[in-house]
């Protein structure tokens, strides 16, 4: 899965393409498959952490400026989403950390707490926003409800200051790291994309990828 997920990063063709990890197996993997992986402290404290630890010891000079960053559980994100990720940092002046959602396809969706929601300020182009809170919590109203998908882009100097800051209120209220970015005062952009990738998280979610990738092969 995590080779799949290389291989939707590199078929977007923004940029060099790695793998962070803090399991020797996943590396070994990475590896084998022609890729490029770094083995980081399997104690950091999240994902952005490791991401900077990567960073650090893949581009020390600071020659990229700009990081994108892929869950390792979405073996069938498009290339497109991580593109449209990087165009809305290229296009948005202001925006400090950029993501993607999706609208919803059932209303059930906007009380289950498992899916983050987005609360957006509409471009007048509809195909992007920028995000004025994130919320696990039911969100009510005619107009379709957005849900956020854990696809991140990042300025360099964004990402360094995000780890450098301790969690805050509203991130463990609601379970949501991104809520810190809004808290520091940072611009966070929303590009839409139109469905929504599998992610694999529990034994279901994996049945379910392994019938679209039999439907899909």
């Amino acid at each position: 899965m995590i080779v799949r997920v290389l291989r939707q990063a590199q078929a977007a063709g923004v940029g060099p393409v790695a793998v962070a990890a803090g399991d020797q197996e996943i590396v070994d993997a990475v590896r084998a498959a022609g890729g490029e992986a770094v083995l980081t402290d399997p104690d950091l404290p999240s994902g952005s952490d490791r991401i900077v630890a990567a960073l650090n010891a893949l581009d020390p000079a600071g020659a990229h400026d700009v990081v994108i960053n892929l869950q390792g559980d979405i073996p069938f994100l498009a290339p497109s989403v991580v593109e449209a990720a990087g165009r809305l940092l290229a296009e948005q002046p202001s925006c400090d950390i950029s993501t993607v959602m999706v609208a919803e396809a059932d209303v059930a969706e906007r009380s289950n707490p498992d899916i983050p929601k987005v609360v957006a300020a509409m471009a007048p182009d509809g195909r992007s926003a920028r995000a004025l809170y994130f919320t696990r919590s039911v969100l009510y109203g005619d107009a379709p409800v957005w849900l956020h998908h854990g696809v991140y882009g990042y300025r360099r100097e964004a990402l360094l200051r995000f780890c450098a800051a301790p969690p805050s209120p509203l991130e463990i209220r609601e379970r949501l790291e991104q809520l810190r970015a809004l808290e520091l005062g940072m611009s966070i952009w929303a590009a839409v994309i139109d469905e929504a990738p599998i992610s694999v998280d529990n034994p279901a979610d994996l049945e379910r990828a392994r019938k679209y990738a039999r439907e899909h092969a």
